[in-house]
Parts: structure tokens; C-alpha cells; sequence
């Protein structure tokens, strides 16, 4: 008897054991990229910006045009073939840059994608459940819009710059849209019950590490992401944009900003790996009188080590698999793969 009760026992154990490891094996462990093999989905686009993945392995992209009001929204389809959408939306040529601007972020969610457009902070809301490849264009001035920017201008922050550039946007808690405004310093948050607006961060501005420009510098906040407790935020940093300048802050469901990692260089986005650790991409290092230098972005992890290098002035990187990334080069009008 004393045999027969031992023997359920380690029976017990070894049921329990299997049980536990085939739980295991649901739940693969994904390692963090220590480097990147890269391939190009898309080129020759007109000054493309910022990407989502959307239904059928779609991947609908903002194009910010060339200046002459020829933003648009394209799709690349997953046999590699490019679709514009939606066209002529507002693209002019920033009187500090020189550079075209309008539409910056985008994301997809439940057939609808959420745009948003830098110049005059508007929110578009579309519809693309039945969208197929190859269907008319459709106008810009025919969709429906929220102004988001004219809240912002609105209201009356602690550091108040008197701008408003949408610049980011990101899924929150109860459905919520969280949006970076990188001219406002500040993140607005989006009731998705009633579409609400209230004002959820405004940033402090930070000590100038660069040799020249004022003591101190905007944040400037670039890619927000939000993990299931917290949110994390990129900052590119105003200029002189000074190496080591730029900073991830992390927000709890207070608002309070507080520093997660510092140490970084004009970060235009961040994401999340499947560990919920951030990957950031740096635009390029600034040197006057030259300005932004070629070749000089980079992709990083939270410790600043680089993962890859020597990338043209990237704008956007999302992950769109366990082991796979996109990343925009405006300046080289390419929407680029990454895996490992």
C-alpha cells in the first residue's frame, strides 16, 4: 500500500512536470536583436514618414509629398506592390527646415485607420474594411476630420510655446488614443466613448549638453508606447540637439513624466519587443554649420547600444512580428524590413 501511494505520487509529480512544461513551450522566449538583416519592401515614395500593419498583412504608410499639397496615404501590399489611397493632403515646406511637412503618424485599428497631420493638428478617421488593391484614389478633402491642434492652441500650458505639431499617437487604456504633440511638449489623450480631449503631460524642459544654444532645451516628444502600465515617450530634444541630449521618459496613468533612460540622441520613435523593452531609433547627429548629418541614425536598444548603424535619417520604426521591424528613411524615400 505504502508502494502504491508513493508510485501515485511520483506519477503526480510527473504529470505535473509535463503539464508545466508544455506551458512552457506556449509561451516561446523571444530573445532581444543584437543585430538586424535588412531588406527593402518600398522605394521611390514621396517622402514617406511613418508606417502601421493593418488586416492581410497590409502596410499602410504616410507619404508627406514634396511641398505642393501632394501628401497621401499608401498601402504596400504583401507581394510588394505599392498603392497611393488617399491623396492630396496638405504638404508644405517648413519655414525652419526647408523640408516638406504634413502628415506625420498613423495606426491602424479594427478596419479603420487613425492619421494624423502635423500642419493644423488634424485627426483623420477612415474606414478601410473593404479596401482592395487597385481601387480609385480617394480625395483628402472628402474625409471627415477632428482638430486636435486648435485644443492644444487652446489651452494655456506651464511652458507655453504656442504651437501645436502632431507628431505621434498610440493605443491607452479603455481604447484611448494618447497623442505626442512634439511642438506643444505635451501628450493629449482621446476619450474613445465620447472623443473628449484633455490634456495628460506636459514635459519640462531639459539642461543643454550641446556647447552652443540656450541652457536649456524642449523635449520635443517623438514615439510614444504604452507597455499595459505605463507609457514610454522618445525625445528628440530642441536645438542645438546636442549628442547624449535626448531622453525616454516613462508616465504613469498620473501623467507625471519621470526619465526611464537617458543618454540619446535625437530619437524620432521608439517600440516595444516582445519582452516590452523599447527599441529607439536616433534621426542623426547635428553639427552646424552643416545641420543633420548623412548616415549617422541608428537603431538602439534601452542601454544606448547600437543594434543598427548607419541609417539615413529614419522617422519610424514598428514591430510587426516577434522578429520583425519596420523602419521609414525619409530621406531616402524607402520603407525598409528588418529581422533577426
Amino acid at each position: 500500500m505504502k508502494h502504491a501511494v508513493f508510485l501515485r505520487i511520483i506519477l503526480l509529480t510527473v504529470l505535473s512536470s509535463a503539464f508545466s512544461m508544455q506551458g512552457c513551450t506556449d509561451h516561446e522566449f523571444i530573445p532581444e536583436p543584437v543585430q538586424f538583416n535588412s531588406e527593402e519592401l518600398a522605394s521611390q515614395l514621396l517622402t514617406p514618414f511613418a508606417v502601421t500593419k493593418g488586416a492581410k498583412d497590409y502596410l499602410w504608410f504616410t507619404e508627406v509629398g514634396t511641398g505642393k499639397n501632394d501628401g497621401r496615404v499608401s498601402v504596400v501590399t504583401p507581394d510588394g506592390k505599392v498603392y497611393p489611397v488617399f491623396v492630396n493632403f496638405t504638404s508644405d515646406i517648413s519655414e525652419e527646415e526647408g523640408l516638406p511637412d504634413g502628415l506625420t503618424h498613423l495606426t491602424y485599428k479594427d478596419g479603420y485607420l487613425y492619421i494624423i497631420q502635423g500642419i493644423g493638428g488634424l485627426l483623420y478617421k477612415v474606414d478601410v474594411s473593404n479596401y482592395k488593391p487597385g481601387d480609385p484614389v480617394i480625395q483628402a478633402n472628402t474625409l471627415s476630420t477632428e482638430n486636435i491642434g486648435q485644443f492644444v492652441l487652446d489651452h494655456d500650458f506651464i511652458i507655453d510655446t504656442g504651437a501645436s505639431h502632431l507628431y505621434n499617437l498610440t493605443w491607452g487604456p479603455d481604447g484611448d488614443l494618447f497623442f505626442a504633440d512634439a511642438a506643444a511638449n505635451a501628450i493629449i489623450r482621446r476619450k474613445s466613448s465620447n472623443g473628449a480631449l484633455t490634456i495628460f503631460t506636459e514635459f519640462p524642459q531639459l539642461k543643454n549638453t550641446a556647447p552652443v544654444g540656450p541652457p536649456m532645451v524642449d523635449f520635443v516628444p517623438t514615439g510614444i508606447t504604452y507597455d499595459g502600465t505605463k507609457f514610454l515617450v522618445s525625445s528628440l530634444s530642441g536645438f542645438p540637439f546636442g549628442e547624449g541630449n535626448a531622453a525616454i521618459y516613462q508616465l504613469g496613468m498620473d501623467g507625471k513624466p519621470a526619465p526611464y533612460k537617458t543618454g540619446f540622441t535625437a530619437l524620432t520613435d521608439l517600440v516595444l519587443t516582445p519582452s516590452n523593452k523599447p527599441l529607439a531609433i536616433q534621426f542623426a547627429k547635428f553639427a552646424l554649420p552643416d545641420g543633420f548629418l548623412p548616415n549617422t541614425g541608428k537603431v538602439v536598444n534601452e542601454d544606448g547600444t547600437t543594434i543598427m548603424d548607419t541609417v539615413m535619417m529614419p522617422t519610424d520604426i514598428e514591430r510587426t512580428g516577434d522578429k520583425t521591424y519596420i523602419i521609414v528613411s525619409m530621406a531616402q524615400n524607402r520603407i525598409i524590413k528588418l529581422t533577426y
